[in-house]
């Protein structure tokens, strides 16, 4: 039943026909999108990417007995006249839902068998299907329209670089395994047995020696890969936009980045303004238990400790005499749930990993109403709403712990109750720096220092000299761009003395041996003339999802993998042929 193209040649697409097209001879092209049989009138919805055009057959037309015939998702050549839609057949949701082509012509370009689901959004389908059979659900309207807004920013994002004199420079993706921080995909080398190149989890090495070699403006939009262990939304490769420059500070990174979001965000018709809001970590920590802080509604984490400090609560007084502090999260409005809702709200606290919480309220006649009010007393109760400022109607849930142990657990609570109180404003885009990271982190599991971010990171100057004596006290040249509570980058001005990231090494317990197998090309480079440099990834995936408002980065990638890392559509990773495994020398 199908034919090839031959002489026809595609006019138009299914989105651009308009009024001013009537009585125009046009050839379309597409998929047959949805099927209207009146038996003496057939109309078919045509679809392409960009769009829907209405096409019709009248009883009488030589076309009818083959217009008959084609199924959905048939590929499809259209040929005939514009023509005014009637009325009654007016479609005002699309572009060219004012006109309708009239079938002089049909040819079936390709069948199609029955698709598993319907190439519309009313159809629910499983993400397993979506993926199994995704060429199929990037045909569908939300994926297009995802598809297309990856595009255009990526687009704006070149030419925005462009504009401000950075070169997209490529870096490569067969490269040396440094294990520092996440495992590597190795890829073996059949010329070199027993070598192994592997997939960069970032250009970091390179982009710094780029600056090295003058190439003081960079960018690039790379794709990045990392053998993590299962999460719900991260993927085993992504694409980052890729930013280093040389002769900065900090504060002309930030300018750099937030012209870049400002012209991003306009790709979405939002309209956004620097300087945006700047939190230290600890800052970010203390007021909203993350360095990821959602500020699209107000809920901070406050400090209670001194009403505590000389009471009766036997349990909050010692643990601020060790140095603990207790921490109060003020829920607006929520101070009349019942008792089974609030010993809900505890389980749930526990839950998270609290050791427990503690409730506060007022009740109608203003006493005031606690968990602990036997044991800590009116008088410390009532300081303590006075303290945070609560109203009549507020609950104040109050948790302790040593360093940021109780912010983080209200900062899980605040933004799970302020999900379930309909407190986010989801037109609302919040973004923030948070900068002065500590340089490093003590890792249990290994007995030692790690960076928090990379080991090229910068410290802060003025901590330099208590680098040896108090590493952990040492703050970073870092930082992250938050939005809406998710990081979408990070970065930092970077190490370009060789003594000081020689230092750096050290207390990571690298020794020069080590340092020298992983990175010796790199510390080589910082020999010859480094300049100060700096730069920041972005999370591309992440970003277009959220302003694309899906809840996944997967639904803005066109192959995306599972949480497990597997491609259901291709059958990836799978095994390869024995030849293929004796040519690398892994056959043993």
């Amino acid at each position: 039943m199908t034919d090839d193209i031959h002489n026809l040649a595609r006019s138009h697409t299914c989105g651009e026909l308009r009024p001013d097209d009537v009585g125009t001879e046009v050839v379309l092209m597409g998929w047959v999108h949805k099927i209207r049989d009146l038996g003496a009138l057939i109309f078919l919805d045509i679809r392409d990417r960009y769009g829907i055009t209405q096409v019709v057959a009248r009883e009488g037309d030589d076309q009818l007995a083959v217009v008959k015939q084609v199924r959905p998702e048939f590929v499809v050549a259209i040929a005939g006249p514009v023509e005014h839609r009637s009325d009654d057949t007016l479609n005002p949701k699309i572009g060219t839902g004012e006109v309708e082509v009239s079938i002089q012509s049909l040819t079936v370009l390709s069948e199609a068998k029955t698709p598993p689901f319907q190439i519309d959004e009313e159809t629910p389908v499983s993400e397993e299907v979506r993926l199994r059979y995704r060429y199929l659900d990037l045909r569908r309207e939300r994926m297009r329209k995802n598809i297309g807004l990856r595009h255009r920013i990526t687009l704006a994002v070149r030419n925005s670089f462009d504009a401000q004199g950075f070169w997209e420079i490529e870096t490569p993706l067969l490269t040396k395994s440094t294990p520092e921080g996440a495992r590597d995909y190795l890829v073996p080398s059949r010329l070199r047995p027993g070598e192994f190149y592997a997939l960069p989890q970032s250009p970091q090495i390179f982009k710094q020696i780029l600056m090295v070699s003058g190439m003081d403006r960079y960018f690039q939009i790379v794709k990045c890969f990392r053998d993590e262990d299962l999460r719900a939304d991260r993927q085993p490769e992504f694409t980052q936009i890729d930013v280093e420059m040389s002769f900065v500070n900090q504060a002309a990174v930030f300018e750099t980045v937030e012209e870049l979001i400002r012209v991003i965000f306009q790709v979405v018709g939002r309209d956004v303004t620097g300087p945006f809001e700047r939190l230290t970590y600890a800052e970010a920590m203390n007021r909203y238990g993350t360095d990821k802080p959602d500020m699209r509604f107000e809920m901070p984490v406050q400090e209670v400790s001194d009403a505590f400090r000389d009471g009766t609560f036997k349990v909050f007084r010692e643990l601020v005499d060790q140095g603990g502090s207790i921490r109060a999260l003020v829920v607006q409005g929520a101070g009349r749930q019942s008792r089974a809702q609030l010993d809900k709200l505890v389980d749930e606290a526990i839950s998270l990993g609290a050791k427990g919480l503690v409730w506060v309220r007022r009740s109608e006649e203003g006493d005031v109403q606690s968990s602990i009010l036997k044991v800590a007393g009116a008088k410390t109760l009532t300081r303590v709403v006075d303290m945070v400022g609560a109203q009549d109607d507020d609950l104040t849930l109050l948790a302790g712990g040593f360093a940021f142990e109780a912010s983080v657990l209200l900062g899980q609570l605040r933004l799970l109750l302020a999900q379930r109180r309909g407190l986010i404003d989801e037109n609302r885009m919040a973004l923030a720096w948070v900068v002065d990271f500590p340089l490093l982190e003590w890792s249990e599991t290994e007995q030692r220092f790690v960076s928090m971010h990379h080991p090229f990171t910068s410290p802060g100057p003025e901590d330099l000299d208590r680098l040896e004596d108090d590493p952990a006290s040492v703050r970073a040249q870092a930082y992250d761009l938050v939005l809406n509570g998710s990081e979408i980058a990070g970065g930092s001005i970077r190490i370009h003395d060789s003594s000081v990231q020689s230092r750096i090494f050290r207390l990571l317990k690298i020794s020069d041996h080590d340092a020298k197998t992983r990175f010796g090309f790199f510390l080589n480079a910082l020999e010859y003339g480094t300049p100060p440099h700096g730069g920041i990834a972005f999370g591309l995936d992440r970003i277009i999802a959220i302003l694309a408002g899906e809840p996944s980065i997967r639904d803005v990638m066109a192959f995306p993998k599972t949480a497990g890392a597997v491609d259901l559509m291709a059958g990836s990773p799978s095994t390869v042929d024995k030849q293929q495994l004796r040519d690398l020398h892994l056959d043993n």
